[in-house]
């Protein structure tokens, strides 16, 4: 994953859970704007997210921060 997707995907996650708590769930979609400008990026958010991590479509803020980090979460 590239470092300014990475830088991104932390900061949305940090936003996220500071207006909403630590419960707030989010998915890869959350690190895009509502039409498809990037279609590289966002495959590879995908590609990250659904066949390297096998995640659901939801996943708490708190956990895709982490997994990004490369902090092992539970």
């Amino acid at each position: 994953m590239t470092a300014s997707l990475k830088a991104k995907i932390i900061k949305v996650c940090n936003e996220k859970i500071t207006a909403k708590g630590e419960q707030v769930g989010v998915s890869f979609y959350a690190f895009f704007e509502n039409k498809n400008s990037n279609p590289d990026l966002l495959m590879e958010a995908a590609t990250w997210w659904i066949k390297e991590h096998q995640l659901d479509h939801f996943e708490k803020a708190v956990k895709i921060r982490d997994l990004v980090n490369g902090i092992t979460t539970k």
